[in-house]
């Protein structure tokens, strides 16, 4: 088996559980101690219990932390790029596939979200020329 870290970090929505491992014990199994809740947002780190975080806990943390918010940028990125090729595809569906019948499905749906994305994007945009 190989050596396992010692701290585990059990990701949930906006964040994670903090664990410390410990796989040294007589039974041979390997013991989770929850230690933290980590809101990967606001950066708040709640200690589990009457506990107090060791600096090594909180160094720990703080790389988990930076690693997880540069993933989920990165992620959330992606998203978005792939959203843009969603919107290419739908453009050509539209124009070469979808029935009338389709396109009476989703017609009003997809114009409000271009609408609304477009506002936002124009704004954006504005804002920044603006400001620079």
């Amino acid at each position: 088996m190989s050596e396992l870290p010692e701290y585990y970090f059990r990701v949930r929505d906006n964040g994670a559980a903090v664990f410390r491992l410990d796989p040294e014990n007589r039974q041979r199994r390997i013991e989770m101690e929850q230690i933290a809740v980590v809101n990967v947002r606001s950066g708040e780190v709640k200690p589990q219990g009457h506990r107090a975080l060791t600096d090594r806990d909180r160094a720990e943390i703080d790389a988990w932390l930076a690693e997880r918010r540069a993933l989920v940028e990165m992620r959330e990125m992606d998203d978005i790029l792939r959203a843009v090729d969603t919107l290419n595809h739908t453009a050509h569906w539209a124009q070469a596939r979808a029935s009338d019948e389709q396109l009476e499905m989703v017609t009003d749906a997809l114009l409000l979200a271009m609408h609304d994305l477009r506002t936002v994007l124009v704004r954006r945009k504005a804002d920044r020329l603006t400001r620079d």
